[in-house]
């Protein structure tokens, strides 16, 4: 199995409202050296959280004990830039499971779903009324339900539905890569391949 199953994510959530983050801000191009998924969360936002000097900048939200969660919220346009697959490990690796946004770019929302994070694209109202949540209430949660395709703020009772791929969904539930998708079907594939 690739990562784990998502079903139903019920979390707190850090909210990021930036506009135009790219996939450089995400994780910095001198971090990339590495080919496995494995410590990229270290340096997610490297130069937003830290100075050069290597010390936490205490005014970036990351580095402020009073949001956490499995949910990312970030502003219109997340992901645009470099195409870098490293930005969606670093998500992952920090522990981010789902990034909500009023808008994705496209290879970065495909490079979220193949290492199991639930891009979730919103209204650009419902995406305000997030943030409005959370700034009332730091631990306000939010339900991201996959198999209904519906985000609710748990205080407010508001939701709203999002789309997805139909195959990337069935991987997401089942926790699949595409490997383990035709490794699935295996017995199909072989059971085909022996009437040709």
């Amino acid at each position: 199995m690739a990562y784990d199953k998502f079903t139903i994510l019920k979390s707190s959530a850090v909210p990021m409202p930036i506009e135009n983050v790219d996939t450089d801000q995400i994780i910095p191009a001198r971090f990339l050296k590495a080919t496995e998924r494995k410590g990229f969360g270290d340096n997610l936002f490297r130069d937003w959280r830290y100075d050069s000097n290597d010390q936490p900048k205490q005014d970036f939200v990351l580095n402020n004990p009073i949001y956490s969660g499995k949910i990312l919220v970030g502003g219109k346009n997340f992901g645009s830039g470099s195409s870098r697959e490293h930005a969606a490990w670093a998500i992952y690796d920090y522990g981010f499971r789902c990034v909500v946004s009023s808008f994705f770019a496209d290879i970065f929302k495909g490079n979220a779903i193949n290492v199991g994070i639930l891009p979730v694209q919103v209204s650009p109202e419902f995406l305000n009324q997030i943030f409005e949540a959370i700034e009332k209430d730091p631990k306000s949660e939010l339900e991201v339900n996959l198999e209904d395709q519906k985000i609710t703020i748990l205080s407010t009772g508001a939701s709203e539905s999002f789309a997805i791929n139909g195959y990337k969904k069935h991987n997401l539930l089942n926790g699949f890569d595409d490997i383990d998708y035709l490794q699935s079907m295996k017995s199909e594939i072989e059971s085909f391949a022996a009437k040709k």
